[in-house]
């Protein structure tokens, strides 16, 4: 997806999808208080290019449209075909930012690397459940990751005793038992997909049959019009066409639910950092668009945005760690 985003021509453009995954008010309250607010400065002009995360185009359009609340003449063109693509894109100058959903791998660092012969600087700027959604009319309680890994890898390296094709195997009984399970995902592009193998599928295959979508809105999409669909996504992209399952670790263990203090204190199992990656000389300043963009995101306004679109602010201690890589 390609964006090309004016702050005047914006809800033409993008429709956002409200926050439907919020901090109690006192949690809101107690982050935003140690945030620091952005500042305007003078001297920043010129075109934002972004490539990357599909997962994060959202949080790009909706950070765009604030920051050229401060610089009008600003535009910024915004492309989200896979967290893969934004290595590339770094190391061909056609982007200045690279958001990604998962961390660089580290072939996607020596590249970069030997092209400018130091390492691309990684920014923190927001806290995501990934979800597992199932239709909002699936009954089903949860899911561990190892029926997780045995209804979509063909290899079940998580431990799970046989594979999953029926709702009745992951639990459901009555006219639930026979019915087969609807699998969908994303592509190999994308760093959620990457980010499912390495974590719920304990590095195994996934299936053949699995339904690739090419974003997440799409999986979304998807499972809330059939009724035995299962998808995974960012929470930001949940609807009320879809219920995201709480998961347990292990069989035994509760339930979690994908909620932002679940995240936090680590009982989730599939809680992640979200990513934007520049290219910063260490011995060089950044250009005044960059640095302040980044700032953006990082300050309180740009953390109510990762509110407003579903997503978790970054706790102050880490937002500092961050500003610090930007000097």
């Amino acid at each position: 997806m390609r964006v090309l985003f004016d702050a005047r021509i914006y809800s033409s453009l993008f429709v956002i999808a409200f926050a439907v995954w919020m901090f109690s008010a006192a949690t809101y309250a107690d982050a935003d208080s140690r945030l620091p607010s952005y500042k305007k400065v003078s001297g920043v002009s010129g075109n934002i290019n972004s490539i990357g995360s599909d997962s994060m185009n959202n949080l790009m359009a909706l950070w765009c449209e604030g920051f050229t609340r401060y610089y009008p003449s600003v535009r910024c063109q915004i492309e989200g075909k896979g967290s893969s693509t934004a290595p590339p894109a770094l190391i061909e100058a056609t982007a200045q930012i690279g958001p990604m959903s998962r961390a660089m791998k580290g072939t996607e660092i020596d590249k970069f690397e030997a092209k400018f012969g130091y390492k691309p600087t990684r920014i923190r700027t927001a806290l995501d459940a990934l979800a597992v959604f199932v239709n909002k009319d699936n009954p089903i309680e949860g899911l561990t990751i190892a029926q997780m890994d045995a209804i979509y890898s063909k290899t079940r390296k998580c431990g799970g005793s046989r594979n999953i094709v029926t709702w009745g195997q992951a639990g459901l009984d009555g006219g639930w038992t026979k019915r087969p399970i609807s699998i969908y995902g994303r592509n190999s592009a994308s760093g959620t997909y990457g980010y499912v193998k390495k974590v719920a599928l304990c590095k195994g295959d996934f299936k053949d049959e699995v339904k690739e979508q090419p974003g997440s809105g799409s999986v979304v999409q998807s499972v809330s019009g059939d009724l035995y669909g299962i998808g995974y996504s960012g929470i930001g992209y949940m609807t009320s066409g879809v219920r995201s399952l709480p998961l347990a670790k292990r069989s035994g263990a509760p339930f979690v639910e994908a909620s932002a203090r679940n995240v936090l204190n680590g009982t989730y199992p599939l809680g992640r950092f979200l990513y934007i990656y520049i290219n910063k000389p260490p011995s060089e300043n950044l250009s005044p668009l960059v640095r302040e963009f980044v700032k953006y995101i990082l300050s309180r306004e740009g953390q109510v945005t990762v509110l407003k679109d579903g997503y978790n602010v970054l706790p102050a201690s880490i937002v500092e760690k961050e500003l610090t890589k930007l000097n």
